[in-house]
């Protein structure tokens, strides 16, 4: 019994620093210049958009290209700009959507 609520502990604690990594990432990179987690700013809430693409089997090639490139009409008439490699990494930007994605 003990070593099951320390798995689950441990699970908890990796969770955590993931969510935290990913939340600074977010803000790093300027995202929450428009989005927030769970409520719409200027773009959509994160949350809206790992429920729009749950199961989409391409939603991480298309949305790393969408956030990489800009795009527009999807979520609105605000179209969101290019996200640079010096705005963030390629492996930077994989790591955010993914996490998006599991939210």
């Amino acid at each position: 019994m003990k070593m099951i609520a320390l798995l689950l502990a441990a699970a908890g604690l990796a969770v955590s620093a993931s969510t935290q990594a990913s939340e600074e990432l977010m803000e790093k990179s300027g995202c929450v210049s428009c989005h927030r987690i769970d409520r719409k700013l200027i773009g959509p809430a994160f949350k809206d958009v790992a429920a729009k693409y749950k199961s989409d089997k391409d939603a991480l090639p298309y949305l790393l290209e969408k956030v990489r490139n800009g795009g527009e009409d999807v979520w609105g008439d605000m179209p969101m700009p290019p996200n640079t490699v010096e705005k963030i990494s390629d492996a930077d930007l994989k790591t955010l959507v993914e996490w998006i994605l599991r939210l």
